[in-house]
């Protein structure tokens, strides 16, 4: 075999073998098997929810996020085994928004009280930064 062959080979193998493991990645994605409301202020527009839900959905075991703005409060499903609901509210919390555990809840307690599940409907998003000063910008305390 000539050299061209064998590094042609090379790089097959090797682009199989990521598509595998990303593949098996993707396989063994997480699942929400916990829903943590999370009591969140300093929250002012859809600006704030997008901050909010890319801090969280940056954590593994994150599944889904909703954020409801004018009712302060977060939604978060994800996977127990992965995250804790304390590192979800301390992640919003270095968002720049004071966030506590209010509850946590399986995702049929979830459906029971909603009747829906996580996920499936996206909490409304209404608001402007406006003369607030913008997102995260008031001092947490």
């Amino acid at each position: 075999m000539n050299v061209k062959r064998i590094s042609t080979l090379l790089f097959v193998i090797a682009a199989v073998t990521v598509l595998v493991v990303f593949a098996l990645r993707v396989g063994s994605g997480a699942t929400a098997d916990s829903i943590a409301v999370l009591q969140t202020k300093d929250m002012t527009c859809g600006s704030c929810s997008s901050k909010i839900t890319r801090a969280l959905e940056s954590l593994s075991g994150v599944v889904s996020t909703e954020v409801d703005v004018n009712g302060g409060w977060v939604l978060v499903g994800y996977d127990t085994k992965a995250v804790k609901p304390e590192l979800l509210a301390e992640k919003v919390m270095s968002a720049g928004f004071r966030s506590t555990v209010h509850l946590v809840l399986t995702p049929e307690q979830f459906k029971q009280i909603s009747g829906r599940d996580i996920g499936a409907k996206a909490a409304q998003l209404s608001g402007c930064c406006g003369g607030n000063g913008g997102c995260g910008t008031k001092k947490q305390g």
